[in-house]
């Protein structure tokens, strides 16, 4: 009689978790389901913007050092004037790309500079997935929500697979598939596609969390592995003066020969230096990680960050996103994320019908009463 009191704790648990997997997923799975699917269509972003805009790629681009006369004409325009970073032409996008403060994306001939397209940031159909993806369209309350929604997904994977744990014995005979009666049949394919998928759905959903508290995570692993914080930009002193785009583009290729230098964050403020990013050999993210800090008006190297002689921790911090948006991996990889961004709105399609199927009288389920 003594194990009465504890198997009843564990059947009420049981029935508790199993309650709160269900509502969960009826109610924030949704929301999970919308905003992967969103994110398996941004993984296809690159080649969709070559057929959607045809005229941003095969331009015949000039040596890095050789941009900086285009770079001077973009940002002395008012166009210009309005960016808070701009990316310089790479392999796949042959032309300047901009973001403005509203989010709006400009794009500028590597040649000469002169304006090419202006892709609205509440029109474009993939930038309006892209805010949807990683804000919920909502600004920092979204990515707030987003964290939460992303929080909830990994619960419901762990507890779904607590749920359904049969033992080890058991376990390739509990993920045989039924067909008849409704009930097992969504069941059954609700439990079978979520066990074999759990590793897929795990990388999936944990990188997006960490992406919606990246700067938690990357203090968070810096600290466990007892490494230094990142750099800073440091302040700049002396006269101020006219900015020379490219004397400092050939100071930047001097200090990081290897490197390509990818992104340039605007505007340059006053006493502040220009942070330039940059990628280095050997790193997944496309933009790189590493950066260069420079005085924006003698074209003098300040310092900066080798991406690929940081620590275990923030190395780690780095690879997530890489890993999130098939960046790294290849063709197999980026497959496999696209398949798991429709994972869960299988999982709630399948979750639902066992549902509404278990809330149907007996009879009308096939099954003897």
């Amino acid at each position: 009689m003594s194990g009465t009191p504890r198997a009843h704790h564990r059947r009420r648990f049981r029935h508790a978790l199993k309650t709160l997997h269900l509502w969960l997923g009826l109610s924030l799975g949704v929301l999970l389901s919308l905003v992967m699917l969103a994110g398996g269509v941004l993984l296809f972003e690159q080649p969709l913007l070559a057929v959607t805009h045809p005229e941003l790629i095969g331009r015949t681009v000039p040596e890095q050092t050789e941009l900086g006369r285009a770079l001077e004409q973009i940002l002395a325009t008012s166009e210009g004037q309005q960016l808070r970073s701009i990316a310089l032409p790479g392999d796949g996008l042959t032309a300047f790309e901009g973001v403005a403060k509203n989010g709006d994306r400009h794009y500028f001939d590597p040649v000469d500079g002169h304006p090419l397209l202006v892709r609205a940031a509440n029109r474009d159909v993939l930038l309006i997935l892209l805010d949807w993806h990683t804000h919920l369209l909502t600004g920092s309350t979204g990515e707030t929500v987003l964290g939460i929604v992303a929080c909830t997904g990994l619960f419901m994977l762990v507890s779904g697979l607590w749920l359904y744990w049969p033992g080890r014995r058991r376990v390739i005979t509990h993920l045989k598939p039924h067909a008849h009666p409704p009930i097992l049949r969504w069941a059954s394919w609700h439990r079978m596609i979520g066990v074999l998928a759990f590793p897929l759905l795990l990388i999936t959903i944990g990188t997006g969390t960490t992406m919606a508290y990246r700067g938690a995570v990357r203090t968070g692993l810096i600290q466990l592995f007892g490494e230094p914080q990142p750099a800073r930009p440091p302040k700049v002193t002396g006269d101020e003066g006219a900015i020379h785009w490219a004397a400092l583009l050939q100071a930047a290729h001097a200090a990081a020969p290897d490197a390509v230098i990818t992104r340039i964050s605007l505007p340059v403020r006053p006493g502040a230096a220009l942070v330039m990013r940059v990628r280095r050999p050997g790193e997944w993210n496309l933009s790189g990680r590493s950066t260069l800090f420079l005085n924006p008006y003698t074209a003098q190297v300040l310092g900066g960050e080798d991406a690929t002689r940081l620590g275990s921790g923030a190395c780690l911090a780095n690879a997530l996103f890489p890993i999130h948006s098939a960046a790294v991996g290849g063709g197999i990889w980026r497959a496999l994320l696209a398949v798991g961004a429709v994972l869960p709105a299988f999982m709630l399609v399948t979750g639902f019908l066992f549902w509404r199927a278990r809330r149907r009288p007996r009879r009308h389920q096939g099954i003897p009463g």
